[in-house]
């Protein structure tokens, strides 16, 4: 079709723009013109102008600007197209035609629009009468009110073969049909020969109906609910001329105007979600009909906005259905566009949460929406075990795939980056970008920090702290010269022991700037090699020591097995360390457990005491053992 200037110019014409924003907002004569508080952003003084004669608005506040055609695509959301039959249609013009048959399928289209809103009058008739009284009882039930009910056109279908057929008859058969009102037991087949054709009957049979409409707010097709006992419990109307399922998102009528001051769209699962919703003032909500979001659905809700929010139940099926629209998006992500996942409490749908917990928990689910990456990376986190390389080489190749699904170039480099980042940190022991928390005796929760220089410096013991130090001689302290000896010649071992290192509280000075001066180095790269550990230490004591504890006759761990069997070195100085630092640990939880005897003398704290003594005892004896041994030379 084509729409000419002069055809526009027309429309606008016969269009009162005034009357057209009065529909929707509060409109007030000032002068020759008219004011409102502006529908694009909130305010309390009005400052968005209508003038009739030039056929505008404009806002002096936002700066949103434009004639009733502008209007209709920027608050109420619809296509170009749409707004201009819309406005058409009430100004009694017709919209060009490109050619006769699109003339006839125009004229068709407006037959079935009529028969459906005629059907839309004769349910709403039904839910008031006698047959509508268990339909009635229903919505009371769910808590469903008057002004929710008239808002979303609820009517009932009598359960009856023909109530529906008889009342419409006027449209015909064929009509009723083709609008997937009633059901034609042949359908296309033939007549044959002596046959009999059986009669056509009522779709939709002893059911709360809900009428499902366009972005125009034009019935094209119903949703029932059966009332008491039957199958299906809801029923959809079939794809139709006017009403194609996976294209069409319940509720986008209302839903689209509202994202507009909103700034947000929810998916949620079911019509009955959505009414919930807006009965509780969340008028911005949508949902597929009956089938998984499909590629339409996700680019009409980004025509509404760039990231909408997808809130599923928190059962398997809710996120089952998150994900398959989670893979669905993958190919249509472009800059800015994406999707959030809100999930409800397990066992509550947003009916279900608003009653128990009032709006604000709804609000609060909402808030709380993840990023897509965020979603698809739990969601193959957990697909699987990940406690084998090859389990772990199969997370890598699942990640992969996922960013092979997405198009955009762009787009799928940075999620490349975010999901390698994201592995490294999980699988790998260098964590430069993060830096590692060690654990403190004291329970501080105080961090390694950089110096000036970018050095890793140790946590600061908080004042007061009176954990008790490795001695300056005596057993403790010649494991520990053997540990850091072992540390010196094979300086990769660093980082897996990172941790308990950084608990240790060592008495000697020296000895501590050493080992604070190896954990430094060690985040610097993955692998810290023994000749750069002591350029890094530079010349001076620091060094003198290592260089000392590097000789062939000082201090080291298992010197007959650390080229040979490095697996046993690690295992021999994770042993090391652990009973080293439990030391101090062991002495602490014997004097607590020794003070609350003395305060309670009962068994119970008389048994822990022992235990914890013996706990202490074997301790004792495995570090005299470790110290004594023929391997610490």
């Amino acid at each position: 079709m084509t729409l000419t200037p002069q055809w526009l110019d027309e429309l606008r014409a016969r269009t009162s723009l005034s009357t057209l924003i009065g529909r929707t907002i509060k409109v007030t004569k000032a002068g020759r013109e008219y004011k409102a508080c502006c529908p694009f952003h909130n305010e309390k003084t009005p400052s968005f102008t209508i003038n009739d004669e030039k056929g505008f608005y404009h806002c002096f506040g936002c700066g949103a600007h434009g004639d009733a055609i502008r209007w209709m695509t920027d608050q109420r959301g619809l296509p170009f197209m749409e707004a201009v039959k819309e406005l058409a249609q009430a100004a009694g013009m017709d919209v060009p035609a490109a050619d006769p048959r699109a003339a006839r399928r125009a004229e068709a289209a407006k037959g079935l629009h009529d028969a459906m809103a005629a059907a839309q009058s004769f349910f709403e008739e039904q839910l008031g009468g006698i047959d509508g009284g268990d339909a009635r009882a229903y919505l009371q039930k769910r808590g469903i009110s008057d002004a929710t009910r008239r808002a979303f056109g609820f009517g009932f279908s009598p359960d009856s073969r023909g109530r529906l057929k008889t009342a419409l008859k006027d449209f015909g058969e064929p009509m009723l049909v083709e609008a997937g009102l009633l059901i034609d037991p042949d359908g296309a087949e033939p007549d044959g020969g002596n046959a009999r054709k059986r009669d056509s009957y009522d779709r939709f049979r002893g059911r709360l109906m809900l009428p499902i409409r366009d972005i125009r707010g034009r019935v094209i097709a119903f949703g029932g609910r059966i009332i008491g006992a039957g199958e299906p419990k809801y029923l959809n109307s079939p794809d139709t001329p006017l009403f194609d399922k996976g294209r069409t998102l319940y509720n986008i009528d209302r839903a689209s105007p509202a994202s507009r001051s909103t700034g947000r769209v929810v998916v949620v699962e079911g019509y009955m979600d959505v009414i919930a919703l807006a009965q509780a003032g969340f008028s911005d909500a949508v949902a597929p009909l009956g089938t998984a979001l499909t590629e339409h659905q996700i680019e009409r809700l980004w025509k509404m906005v760039e990231v909408p929010i997808l809130c599923f139940d928190g059962d398997t099926a809710g996120q089952k259905a998150a994900i398959r629209a989670a893979t669905r998006a993958l190919p249509l992500l472009r800059p800015g566009h994406s999707l959030a996942f809100a999930t409800l409490p397990t066992g509550q749908d947003p009916d279900d949460l608003i009653r128990a917990s009032g709006a604000q928990a709804m609000d609060a689910v909402l808030g709380s929406a993840e990023p897509l990456i965020e979603r698809l990376w739990r969601h193959e986190m957990a697909a699987a075990p990940l406690d084998t390389p090859e389990q772990k080489a199969a997370l890598k190749q699942r990640l992969r795939a996922v960013t092979d699904a997405i198009q955009h170039p762009d787009v799928r480099a940075h999620y490349a980056h975010a999901f390698r980042e994201r592995y490294d940190a999980l699988f790998f022991a260098r964590r430069e970008a993060a830096p590692f928390q060690p654990r403190t005796p004291s329970g501080s929760g105080s961090r390694w920090q950089r110096d000036k220089r970018g050095n890793w410096k140790p946590p600061i013991p908080p004042v007061g702290t009176e954990a008790r130090a490795i001695g300056v001689s005596g057993m403790e302290q010649r494991l520990l010269r053997a540990i850091l000896a072992a540390l010196l010649r094979h300086p990769e071992q660093i980082a897996s022991h990172r941790e308990m290192l950084s608990a240790l509280q060592i008495g000697d000075p020296l000895l501590a700037q050493l080992l604070a001066a190896m954990i430094s180095a060690s985040f610097r790269k993955e692998t810290v090699e023994t000749q750069a550990l002591l350029t890094i230490l530079g010349q001076g004591e620091l060094y003198n020591m290592a260089k000392g504890m590097l000789r062939a006759d000082a201090f080291t761990l298992t010197p007959d097995r650390m080229t040979t069997d490095p697996d046993r070195l690690a295992r021999d100085l994770e042993e090391a360390v652990r009973v080293m630092a439990q030391g101090p640990e062991l002495e602490a939880a014997l004097e607590e457990a020794t003070r609350r005897f003395k305060d309670d003398v009962s068994e119970e704290n008389l048994a822990e005491q022992q235990r914890v003594r013996a706990l202490k005892a074997d301790h004792d004896r495995r570090l005299a053992e470790l110290a004594q041994s023929e391997d610490i030379v």
